[in-house]
């Protein structure tokens, strides 16, 4: 029943985050490889590492019709996921329960409206720092 009890309030506290979470875009004036281009670049220039990328709108062109939908959403869309050693580790000094916002990642996607470069908002308190690195970064591809 403990046990119980504790994943109830986990669910608890993660359903309230991810109700709080908001995503950030901000248009890219290029074609979709410079943009991936550019923020491939802006996360290795931080010194940090690319772990994954996630080809999200190769999966969903792919898998439409085995899923009974022939709309596409994106022309092309990846997401870059990688972490950062050192404010991974204040993050989750301050909160060991940060860890269930780590790896990060920041996606490009081309949509009707073109593209974009975004990443998710992150709480108030010591993930603010997450999401200034990911904003930095981002601000850096987009070139502002």
């Amino acid at each position: 029943m403990k046990h119980f009890i504790a994943a109830a309030a986990f669910s608890t506290v993660l359903a309230s985050q991810g109700l709080a979470e908001e995503i950030i875009t901000i248009p890219f004036d290029g074609s979709f490889d410079d943009a991936t281009f550019a923020v491939e670049s802006a996360i290795v220039g931080q010194g940090l590492v690319i772990d994954y990328v996630s080809h999200v709108g190769d999966m969903l062109n792919r898998t439409g019709a085995d899923v009974g939908s022939d709309k596409q959403i994106f022309a092309a869309a990846d997401i870059f996921i990688f972490c950062s050693a050192k404010i991974s580790r204040e993050v989750m000094e301050a909160d060991p329960m940060n860890i269930g916002f780590c790896p990060y990642g920041i996606f490009v996607a081309e949509g009707d409206d073109g593209v974009m470069v975004g990443y998710r908002s992150y709480p108030d308190g010591p993930m603010q720092k997450v999401q200034a690195l990911l904003s930095g970064i981002v601000e850096e591809a987009v070139g502002n």
